[in-house]
């Protein structure tokens, strides 16, 4: 069976005015993924990322930016606005005034969105379930054996909860945990898809790795 590998992009620039590209911890954290990855023999025959400068900036720090293809169906969803569509368009100071408030705060608006709330969002919780499933086809309609995926926690939740056949809201739960520059695999062939690995970060596991685990 073939190999699909994914990874969540390293860390982004939380509280500066363009969260979508990424901090120097976040190169770090790619540098070092990449570099376990080549270490252990695991080099991919085919790459993708979503579209977002954050998952592109995180495939080049790895040292595996050539040719890759791209999906936009990779991409995060765009919390801004479902944030913009709950309060009313007008985001209260204290949905970010904090880390915690912040993270509180997305996993009621995701949860109330897998609901049906939050009308007036650009994009509908099944129309993100759906372009996500789209992603993960196009990925593994191939022939290759080591599929090398950077995406964001929001669809690695999704396409993780999709394959243990988990309530949509289990997604939310594990887009809570999954740590940047983790990797989540899968096993797949023509008729099967099987979550194989989640949320793993060997490459920050020494004293010093473990000072560059971050979430967001």
């Amino acid at each position: 069976m073939a190999e699909l590998l994914v990874i969540r992009h390293g860390q982004a620039s939380f509280g500066a005015d363009n969260y979508d590209q990424l901090s120097e911890l976040g190169h770090r954290q790619s540098r070092v993924v990449g570099e376990m990855l080549r270490e252990i023999g695991w080099i991919p025959d085919r790459l993708i990322t979503g579209t977002l400068v954050r998952q592109r900036e995180t495939l080049a720090s790895m040292g595996f930016g050539d040719a890759a293809e791209e999906h936009a169906g990779f991409n995060e969803y765009d919390l801004d606005d479902l944030f913009r569509a709950r309060f009313g368009g007008a985001v209260p100071d204290h949905v970010k005034a904090d880390r915690k408030s912040y993270f509180r705060n997305l996993r009621e608006t995701v949860l109330e969105w897998q609901a049906g709330g939050c009308g007036g969002a650009k994009e509908s919780w099944q129309d993100f379930a759906t372009r996500v499933e789209a992603a993960r086809r196009f990925a593994v309609r191939t022939d290759a054996k080591r599929v090398l995926v950077v995406s964001s926690g929001g669809v690695i939740g999704r396409m993780t909860a999709k394959a243990l056949d988990a309530p949509d809201a289990q997604m939310m739960h594990l887009n809570l945990q999954i740590r940047n520059s983790s990797m989540t695999r899968f096993i797949f062939s023509e008729r099967a898809f099987y979550l194989q690995e989640f949320n793993a970060v060997p490459h920050l596991m020494s004293p010093e790795g473990q000072m560059m685990l971050t979430y967001s």
